[in-house]
């Protein structure tokens, strides 16, 4: 297997897979957080959309269409991406809905303030 879906140069790659499906994904990964779902509701929308970039590649560069290793690279990428952008609106959600008990812990984390009122 090329390291590349259907020794595609580079730049297609990075086109079709990371910015078209990596940017797909990170608007749906960051609309499932700001919709209260929990992460796990982002697998499937991610698989999917996965199915789709396999598509991009086919329609747009000549690629192959129904091949597993190249669909498990772009889905890995999209579920990734998607992933991430969950956590990190997750965080944002938390730290500022709930600012009086939370405070940020770094780009994607959050953590209880120390000394909250009713603490023992």
């Amino acid at each position: 297997m090329d390291i590349f879906p259907d020794g595609l140069a580079i730049f297609v790659f990075i086109l079709a897979t990371i910015l078209m499906g990596g940017g797909a994904s990170w608007l749906a990964g960051r609309a499932i957080a700001l919709a209260w779902q929990p992460w796990w509701h982002v697998v499937l929308p991610m698989l999917l959309l996965g199915l789709a970039v396999r598509f991009i590649h086919f329609a747009v560069f000549r690629g192959t269409l129904l091949t597993l290793p190249h669909y498990l690279l772009d889905a890995a990428v999209c579920l990734g991406v998607g992933l991430l952008s969950f956590r990190v609106a997750r965080v944002g959600q938390m730290v500022t809905r709930y600012g009086w008990i939370n405070e940020p812990a770094g780009r994607l984390g959050w953590r209880r303030r120390p000394h909250i009122a009713g603490d023992t």
